[in-house]
């Protein structure tokens, strides 16, 4: 009997990356399910749209399948699989016309002095305590959820990575191939944002 009766349990995601690369074609099956529920679930944050993530997810392990000769075995494979998908995901939004500011913005480059210790959204409730006290489960996290849907493309992408995917500060950098003091700085410009869009929920919202 396999563990949890899948017969890939026993393998790492690189081994099975590695065996796919070698020519074991039947592995294929087992990756997507082992990253089904995973990748598709950032593709609908990431996307905001179910129909379009579905697609997405397909075409991603179409690339996958495509471009495994590429893969060099030992290379994590979740940032690999993230940046496929990331990379289809943007293409998916090109295609739809939803625009992405070319501008140049000071928030987007360079390194982040500042290390952040502590969790984005902890140093959100720390900033305005107000709406955060009031909104309770399914509220709050709705509330989180709108928010990170009205940031810009390039900033929505490391929050939904780093705090809806749990991926490490390097595996974003690896993902989006960028470098790791742009994903801090990224994450410094989108906590900015979000701390405003708190502000602005707490003046909207009458004391009780």
């Amino acid at each position: 009997m396999f563990p949890n009766n899948d017969p890939y349990a026993l393998y790492s995601d690189e081994d099975l990356l590695t065996r796919l690369r070698d020519g074991e074609r039947d592995l294929f099956g087992g990756l997507v399910k082992r990253y089904e529920r995973e990748l598709f679930g950032y593709l609908r944050r990431y996307l905001g749209d179910d129909d379009l993530a579905a697609d997405v997810f397909q075409n991603t392990f179409v690339q996958v399948f495509v471009k495994i000769a590429q893969y060099q075995p030992g290379r994590p494979a979740r940032p690999w699989l993230y940046a496929i998908a990331t990379n289809q995901a943007i293409d998916a939004l090109r295609r739809r016309n939803r625009r992405v500011d070319g501008k140049a913005d000071p928030l987007l480059a360079g390194d982040a002095a500042d290390d952040s210790a502590r969790p984005l959204f902890e140093i959100l409730e720390d900033h305005n305590p107000g709406p955060v006290a009031r909104a309770e489960g399914a509220e709050l996290r709705q509330l989180v959820r709108d928010a990170v849907d009205r940031l810009p493309d390039l900033l929505r992408q490391v929050v939904v990575l780093a705090y809806f995917q749990g991926l490490r500060y390097q595996e974003i950098a690896d993902a989006l191939d960028i470098p790791l003091g742009t994903v801090k700085s990224r994450l410094h410009a989108a906590l900015a944002k979000l701390t405003e869009a708190w502000h602005g929920t707490a003046e909207a919202t009458p004391d009780e």
